[in-house]
């Protein structure tokens, strides 16, 4: 198997967090590439141009001219350390998120928390006097806003997590989250105050999602039905088959049979509970549907 072909299979069986790293990696890398090239090509500002076309603009006339932006703004970065430190905060915090959620909620907190930001952006620049001589050309790139949803939802529903932070030690991670916060957000908020305003937004939107989580609503339900329905025009229908069914030889060897499948079917039951339908493979998405007809 080559390496794009493991690579690919990596991420169709990869958990959600690691599709969000891979595709946050990719865009990086693809637009890295351009950016070479085209330096090569003496074309110094159309790398540049490139990556305007993927950031969220402050300017409102600009914004509906590029509608696509709060959502890719999310997945772009400009440098190495700009995506390294974005993906280590995503995985360290998405590992434990998704000790307490099922994936779906992850991806539904990461793009969602990313919008919140992107408003809390656009917001900011148009509202406050200071930033209007810099509207028309302000843009904002990075998943902070994402992430920072994440990390701050997962500290609000597991506050006393313990986690072990280099050269210090065992620390609840309610005091990471909450220290990552005040350097990233609040402290000199004059320097890259786009990023802040984001990063208020995504924290904004992680606090609420475990909110209203605890009181019986979650805030990424309608999202992840959106995402259902635009999955689900592309996915191919299953092919119709013929299935015939032979009875074992004796009932000892029927009996057995029936509490293997039985045990097979509570297993795909359990995992669709756990991450839905499209977290199966083909091989028990086969079982599913053959047993399903065989019992009617």
């Amino acid at each position: 198997m080559s390496i794009w072909e493991e690579i690919k299979e990596s991420f169709r069986r990869g958990s959600a967090l690691t599709r969000l790293i891979y595709i946050n990696i990719g865009v990086w890398l693809v637009l890295t590439l351009i950016g070479i090239i085209l330096y090569l090509g003496g074309d110094m500002l159309a790398f540049q141009r490139v990556t305007r076309w993927l950031a969220v603009p402050a300017s409102l006339p600009a914004l509906l001219t590029h509608p696509w932006t709060p959502f890719t703004y999310m997945f772009t970065h400009q440098g190495f350390f700009h995506i390294l430190f974005n993906l280590l905060w995503l995985y360290w915090f998405g590992i434990i998120f998704l000790q307490y959620f099922d994936p779906r909620k992850l991806v539904g907190v990461y793009v969602l928390g990313g919008l919140t930001g992107a408003l809390f952006y656009v917001a900011g620049y148009n509202l406050f006097p200071v930033f209007h001589p810099y509207l028309p050309v302000s843009v904002m790139v990075g998943a902070s806003a994402a992430v920072m949803a994440v990390v701050i939802a997962t500290a609000v529903y597991v506050p006393d997590y313990t986690v072990y932070v280099f050269l210090i030690g065992p620390v609840k991670i309610k005091y990471v989250a909450l220290v990552s916060f005040i350097l990233t957000t609040l402290a000199d908020f004059s320097t890259n105050s786009g990023g802040k305003f984001a990063h208020l937004g995504g924290a904004l939107f992680g606090y609420l999602f475990v909110v209203r989580y605890r009181r019986g609503r979650d805030l990424t339900r309608s999202f992840n039905k959106m995402l259902d329905t635009v999955a689900g025009w592309f996915r191919r229908r299953p092919k119709k088959v013929r299935v015939t069914y032979r009875r074992p030889a004796d009932d000892i060897e029927y009996n057995r049979q029936k509490i293997h499948e039985q045990k097979e079917i509570d297993r795909i039951l359990d995992k669709i509970s756990k991450g839905g339908y499209d977290s199966l493979t083909k091989k028990e998405k086969e079982i599913l549907f053959r047993m399903s007809n065989k019992k009617h």
